[in-house]
């Protein structure tokens, strides 16, 4: 099987079936939605995705029969390879073992190969959570669950609407927040 057919096996193709998938607690990467799209249940689908914060990005039709030649009614969506978290779940549970919490924010990350290596570093660094932006991130496909070396299976992730909100909500919980860029003055070790 080669990589292009792992990849069709991560997707599920139309409205209804897409409900049954999120009915069954599939978790969902994204969903694309072929533009002007205002079939039967369109209303009822929106609503479930905006409640899940899942990503939903409206393209034309010749980009979902790119991706698939099956009868995909307008609506394609990736299963994520893991269940994602939230932020304000995972730091209580820290806290009350009684560690300090370290989390790994990232963002403008849209390599899956990266976003792989990233994980495997954040867990031999002892890293308790990774929190990464609803849109605009890698994917988290089969790509990325090889590169992590398992590691996407032992750290959890926690998806935000808002990165300067969950942010806030962290320093307002007393986690201290340091930024890193490959522009800085300073290596990490010297701040």
């Amino acid at each position: 099987m080669n990589n292009r057919e792992k990849d069709k096996q991560e997707m599920i193709y139309g409205i209804h079936p897409l409900m049954e998938a999120v009915d069954a607690g599939k978790e969902i990467e994204k969903v694309l939605i072929q533009k002007g799209l205002r079939s039967d249940g369109f209303k009822e689908l929106m609503a479930l995705l905006k409640e899940l914060s899942v990503p939903v990005q409206f393209v034309p039709r010749e980009k979902l029969n790119r991706l698939s030649r099956k009868n995909h009614q307008g609506v394609i969506a990736f299963i994520s390879p893991v269940s994602f978290y939230k932020i304000e779940d995972v730091l209580p549970m820290i806290f009350e073992k009684g560690e300090n919490p370290f989390f790994l924010i990232l963002d403008k990350l849209t390599d899956v190969r990266n976003f792989g290596a990233i994980l495997r570093t954040a867990e031999s660094a002892g890293v308790h959570a990774v929190l990464i932006p609803t849109r605009n991130t890698a994917q988290l496909n089969s790509g990325t669950v090889k590169s992590s070396a398992g590691a996407i299976y032992k750290i959890p992730i926690c998806r935000s609407e808002n990165l300067k909100v969950s942010i806030n909500y962290l320093k307002g919980s007393g986690v201290k927040v340091c930024a890193a860029t490959e522009k800085a003055d300073k290596s990490i070790y010297d701040a």
